[in-house]
């Protein structure tokens, strides 16, 4: 199994429609085959001191996929390409972490 952290900052004020347009995308994933786990995460306001917040334009992915095949076929399907022409001119910055259990 696949553990995927991608961290999405919008530009400033436009969090809520990429989530959106996320939001709208999410049931073509989860029927993805190998698809275990797909949700996007915002902070949890003042939450505690321990807490490094992500602020109000980022927000997480947090992924599962049961393959590396079944991730490179999520990052190749249509409707992802089509999700990231809507989203492109909303965001700022993402960072994608693959990870294994250890």
């Amino acid at each position: 199994m696949l553990h995927v952290l991608a961290y999405i900052t919008a530009k400033p004020g436009m969090r809520e429609a990429v989530l959106r347009e996320f939001r709208a995308n999410m049931p073509a994933v989860h029927a993805e085959e190998g698809c275990i786990e797909y949700v996007p995460v915002v902070d949890l306001p003042t939450f505690g001191p321990f807490q490094t917040e992500l602020g109000p334009d980022t927000f997480v992915v947090v992924e599962k996929w049961a393959s590396p095949e079944a991730l490179n076929a999520h990052a190749a399907s249509p409707h992802m390409k089509a999700y990231a022409e809507r989203t492109a001119d909303m965001i700022e910055t993402r960072m994608i972490h693959v990870l294994s259990p250890h």
